[in-house]
């Protein structure tokens, strides 16, 4: 019995030391062959997706919504109560400034006039009679003042009587576009009976609430793009310029906003007064500097740096210059270089610098930008 409990111990005693022979060499194997991929990789060109650098314009905007309102706008009133003899004009009619556009009865008036008329051309006579006979010393000095005094108070009742029969009429207080009528001829109108209103098109004012984080870049002359959809295609936007003439000097506590106002030159038969617009505002804008799209910029240890592309020794290889970021906006970042110089032309890889494995003087592969990338942000 102990010969053959010994023997299986000797037995596994003999394999174990084969398993570990057999082990060892096969994980130094693998550490040579990890090793020699990972050269291999290291020198192969890592193929990248560049754009070249260019200068361009760059402008900070500010999305909005407001609504458009006529250049003036004005509910036509009659100053004096009448009856209405006579409306001279359509709905929806353009007229002039003075048009006549509504006429109150003035018969009564008439009369008055034309008693008081009689009245100042006798007054005329009786001064001019004083006058002649004052100088002769005829008539005494208090006659002659009190004719004086006559006529003009006649001649102020003349004055007073054709003022109120102007009144009589109604015109039109500047060019623009008649709206309903809401009386018709024979009814009897008194000063606070709307006849119509009259709005001038001819430029549009576009109002809207500006957050107090930006009204400080808001001033009179800042441009704006109004964008409205087209009636007969909800998906597509008519797009027209505006510029800012009014900034308000206070600020809405309830919203933390200021209102501002645009003036809309020209506008486009399709707009009209109340309509809903989306406000483009462009706060500041960067000429001629260079731009490259959000994705080229990485941020490491050594700051915030772009990769272009460098020829060296007959290939391409990746560089890394530190940059100061700039205005952003639509997807672009303004750069300036603090070390080393960047030039028109120059190649800069456009996206995933956070995700491909890339150091300085790594090989690597430009490739033109994708296509959609181009139409998103060129």
């Amino acid at each position: 019995m102990p010969p053959i409990l010994h023997r299986p111990a000797s037995l596994l005693l003999v394999v174990g030391l084969l398993c570990g022979l057999g082990c060892g060499k096969k994980e130094t194997g693998v550490a040579v062959g990890g090793a020699a991929a990972g050269k291999a990789n290291a020198n192969k060109p890592q193929v990248v997706e560049v754009i070249t650098l260019e200068k361009r314009d760059l402008a900070e905007t500010l999305n909005l919504v407001g609504s458009l309102a006529a250049n003036e706008s004005a509910a036509m009133r009659a100053e004096i109560g009448g009856i209405v003899r006579g409306i001279f004009f359509e709905e929806g009619q353009k007229v002039k400034a003075g048009d006549l556009l509504l006429k109150i009865d003035d018969q009564e008036l008439r009369a008055q006039a034309a008693q008081i008329e009689a009245r100042f051309n006798l007054a005329r006579l009786n001064v001019e009679r004083s006058e002649s006979l004052s100088q002769s010393k005829t008539i005494s000095q208090s006659e002659a003042d009190r004719s004086r005094s006559e006529f003009s108070a006649a001649e102020a009742e003349l004055s007073l009587i054709r003022l109120r029969l102007e009144k009589t009429e109604v015109r039109a207080p500047f060019d623009g576009v008649v709206g309903a009528r809401s009386i018709s001829p024979g009814d009897y109108v008194t000063p606070s009976s709307a006849i119509t209103t009259i709005d001038d098109l001819s430029r549009l004012k576009i109002t809207f609430q500006v957050p107090e984080r930006f009204i400080g870049k808001v001033r009179p002359g800042t441009l704006t793009r109004v964008k409205t959809r087209r009636a007969e295609s909800g998906a597509e936007e008519d797009v027209f310029t505006g510029e800012v003439y009014f900034v308000s000097s206070t600020i809405d506590r309830s919203v933390r906003a200021s209102e501002v106002k645009a003036i809309l030159k020209d506008p486009a038969p399709q707009l009209r007064p109340g309509m809903f617009a989306n406000i483009e505002v462009v706060l500041e804008t960067r000429q001629d500097v260079f731009c490259v799209p959000e994705g080229a910029v990485l941020a490491g240890p050594r700051g915030i740096q772009i990769i272009t592309v460098l020829e060296k020794d007959g290939g391409k290889v990746a560089n890394f210059v530190t940059v100061k970021t700039g205005l952003r906006t639509q997807g672009w970042v303004e750069v300036n270089p603090t070390e080393g110089a960047l030039a028109e032309g120059t190649q800069v890889v456009a996206a995933g610098v956070g995700a491909l494995i890339l150091f300085p003087g790594a090989p690597v592969n430009p490739q033109p930008v994708r296509t959609s990338f181009e139409a998103r942000h060129l």
